[in-house]
């Protein structure tokens, strides 16, 4: 009987293996959709993201998963394309039958992304866009983790304002987000009584700044500010060198902020400033640790947009540990409602999902090095002037 009561045992503990076994795998991994610009005009900001992306999944896994599942990540690359974002998403939805869902790099491209996960009823973290027109649209299905376009020239505008400098000229690249932060830089400079003495847009494509730095010269600006992205903000840095100009302040979005910058540009960046959502600083909650661990895994230093994915990845988890579930309806109200310190910096959203919480930094190229010089409580650097 002993021996007959054992072998029951064993064998039960062997059906209850194998089922276990068969659960899991019939569960398998907790699937994550993304399109990222791997080709194209936001190759270098795309890959990036992904980067930062395919780190958090990794680290999740390593900690032990997300709700007893590991998690993988399942990409296409959308070449910079909003039309190609939005099919890839489509199919990452009705054919890939994904999990969960994180938004690709650009307002313009993730514009047109959240409209398909809208209608598909399927949340969607957005990693990298900071348009606002993207949370105009009425959707409950998109969040944002970046801070609004038009508030990213907040700090540079204040600085300028206090130290005196009134004069400015504005160019940026004529697509969704460098317009809404050229918006933002007319309200704030309007408020503050400084005059535009030169506001211009040029096509996404450009890399020929020179007509436009004789005309910047030509206005005597004691700031310019840039709605850039990064090869533009290369030539834009390079022409005004060229002829000569050299205001008080010299502040872009995007390009500052790329390790590759001051490497293609040399000398010639240093003074330059960037309006950052994200910068290395011993000050930053996780800051080091990421970037030291980012360059472990992949052989260089995190830019911002390494920590855009995986903040926007940190995001998504929290809610669904929060929900404790997949269910779209529960972790769509965690995303609603949650608030969340993530790699990136508070995560607060208003009722159409738009970013409430999130403050923007400034940095600035001194000597070679990126070094972050606003808010003045948190800078490893004070701010060098010409």
């Amino acid at each position: 009987m002993l021996m007959q009561s054992r072998a029951f045992r064993f064998a039960l503990a062997g059906v209850c293996f194998l089922l276990g076994m068969q659960y899991a795998l019939a569960d398998g991994p907790i699937r994550v959709g993304v399109t990222a610009s791997l080709t194209g005009d936001y190759a270098k900001l795309g890959q990036d993201q992904l980067s930062g992306i395919r780190m958090w999944a990794d680290d999740v896994n390593a900690r032990g998963a997300l709700l007893g599942r590991k998690v993988e990540i399942v990409y296409y690359d959308d070449a910079s394309s909003p039309e190609k974002s939005a099919q890839l998403y489509e199919r990452l939805i009705t054919q890939d039958k994904v999990d969960l869902l994180l938004g690709p790099y650009a307002s313009d491209i993730t514009l047109a992304a959240s409209r398909v996960a809208e209608r598909h009823n399927f949340p969607m973290v957005a990693t990298g866009a900071a348009s606002s027109a993207i949370w105009q649209q009425g959707f409950s299905n998109i969040f944002q983790i970046d801070a609004p376009a038009a508030k990213y020239m907040e700090l540079p505008l204040k600085l300028a304002n206090e130290k005196g400098l009134k004069r400015i000229a504005l160019v940026y690249a004529d697509t969704d987000f460098p317009r809404e932060v050229a918006d933002g830089v007319r309200a704030m400079a309007a408020g503050y009584g400084m005059p535009l003495v030169l506001d211009e847009a040029y096509s996404q494509d450009s890399r020929d700044f020179s007509a436009i730095a004789r005309r910047m010269k030509a206005a005597a600006p004691q700031v310019v500010i840039g709605g850039t992205y990064f090869d533009d903000s290369v030539a834009l840095v390079r022409a005004t060198r060229q002829v000569g100009l050299q205001p008080e302040m010299m502040v872009m979005t995007v390009g500052p902020a790329q390790e590759d910058f001051g490497r293609q540009l040399g000398a010639a960046a240093d003074g330059v400033m960037g309006a950052t959502s994200w910068m290395r600083s011993g000050k930053r909650p996780l800051a080091y640790d990421f970037s030291f661990r980012y360059k472990q895994k992949y052989g260089h230093n995190a830019a911002a947009h390494a920590a855009y994915g995986y903040a926007g990845g940190q995001v998504l988890e929290a809610a669904v540990r929060l929900a404790g579930s997949l269910d779209r309806d529960a972790v769509r109200e965690q995303l609603q409602t949650m608030t969340f310190r993530s790699l990136l910096g508070r995560y607060r959203v208003d009722e159409a999902g738009s970013q409430t919480a999130k403050q923007t930094y400034v940095m600035q190229w001194q000597g070679g090095k990126r070094l972050l010089i606003l808010p003045e409580n948190i800078a490893d650097s004070a701010i060098e002037y010409p």
